[in-house]
Order: C-alpha cells, then sequence, then structure tokens
C-alpha cells in the first residue's frame, strides 16, 4: 500500500505544480486570405520541384529503356508473327536448363504457314572504302 501511495503523491503535486502554471498560447490562426494562399502555392512549388527532380533522374533511364525497345522491336515483331493470337497457347514454362516451352493448345486451330524471310543479300568480292 505504502509503494502506491508514494508515485500517487508525486503525481498529484505534479498535477498541482502545472495547474498553477499558464498554459502557454495557441499559435495564431493564419487567416483565410493571404496566408493561406502563400502556403499552397509554396507547397504547389514545392510538388513541381519534387517532381522535376525524379524526372531529371529518371530521364537517362527511360532513354536506355527506350534504345533498347528500339533494338528489340524486330525480333519481337518476328517472335509475334510466328505466335499469331496468344489465347491459342499455355502458359509459358521454363525447364531446369533454362530453356522456355510456350505450348500450344490442344484445341487450337491449325497453324497458318510461316511468311517467307527475306534472304540476305550475299556480299560481292569488292569491298568498297
Amino acid at each position: 500500500m505504502k509503494q502506491l501511495i508514494a508515485p500517487l503523491a508525486l503525481c498529484l503535486s505534479l498535477t498541482a505544480v502545472q495547474a498553477q502554471e499558464p498554459l502557454p498560447e495557441a499559435p495564431p490562426v493564419p487567416e483565410a486570405s493571404g496566408d493561406v494562399e502563400d502556403g499552397f502555392s509554396l507547397l504547389g512549388e514545392g510538388a513541381r520541384l519534387l517532381f522535376r527532380g525524379l524526372m531529371d533522374e529518371a530521364e537517362p533511364m527511360m532513354d536506355d529503356m527506350g534504345q533498347a525497345l528500339k533494338e528489340m522491336q524486330p525480333a519481337a515483331r518476328e517472335l509475334l508473327a510466328m505466335i499469331g493470337d496468344l489465347r491459342h497457347y499455355e502458359a509459358p514454362e521454363r525447364l531446369p536448363n533454362g530453356d522456355i516451352l510456350i505450348r500450344r493448345k490442344a484445341d487450337a486451330p491449325p497453324l497458318e504457314p510461316l511468311p517467307e524471310k527475306a534472304e540476305p543479300e550475299a556480299p560481292s568480292g569488292e569491298i568498297e572504302l
């Protein structure tokens, strides 16, 4: 019981001391005119600067990705020409050796013949310098 009385007395004495001290004044409420508008304009400017910084950092990576996609475009077009409608295929399956199989569904319609590939020109015996 004595153990409870000491902390209780301490709490009561602190409360009494705090009650005698004046409460701090609340910060002034900004007027609805210029202060709020200035705050919103500063907030908007900060957001613009943040997004501009993010775009400046991301732009080189986006350029690299665009270049990589341009380089892959011919191979991707050829692959899509071979596959045709993706709905006629099962989900891809990766084998333990790393090969990826895309099986055609059993109820898929017959395959169309592949388009003929253009043969590369044989180099002539002369070299232009």
